[in-house]
């Protein structure tokens, strides 16, 4: 089994940094793809960021200029910067994972329990 676990949500003023880290633990072959998705109550949970192992990164347009994903392969660890926040940004963030057990095995995909980022004065 794999789990991931959250950190670095929380309370910050609009034009504010937050930075999430999320540290995948486990017994696995690769962890192919790192990422982040949010979700607010009534809507759908949406692409924030993600990373592959090759560190190819895709994110959605609405935080590309604000936000920075990066990984530690070492670590097994995803962190999400995030700079100039809005209000518009809070939600639930949810680290996201898709990992190769062994050699020649499929890919599982797995998921975070959440942390709450709220952007409010």
């Amino acid at each position: 089994q794999v789990q991931l676990v959250e950190s670095g949500g929380g309370l910050v003023q609009p034009g504010g940094s937050l930075r999430l880290s999320c540290a995948a633990s486990g017994s696995f072959f690769e962890v192919h793809e790192l990422g982040w998705y949010r979700q607010t109550p009534g809507k759908q949970r949406e692409l924030v960021a993600t990373i592959t192992s090759g560190y190819n990164t895709n994110a959605a347009d609405s935080v590309k200029a604000r936000f920075s994903i990066s990984r530690d392969n070492h670590k097994n660890t995803v962190y999400l910067q995030m700079n100039s926040l809005k209000p518009e940004d809070t939600a639930v963030y949810y680290c996201y994972a898709r990992i190769i057990q062994s050699y020649g095995h499929r890919h599982s995909d797995y998921w975070g329990q959440g942390t709450q980022v709220t952007v409010s004065s």
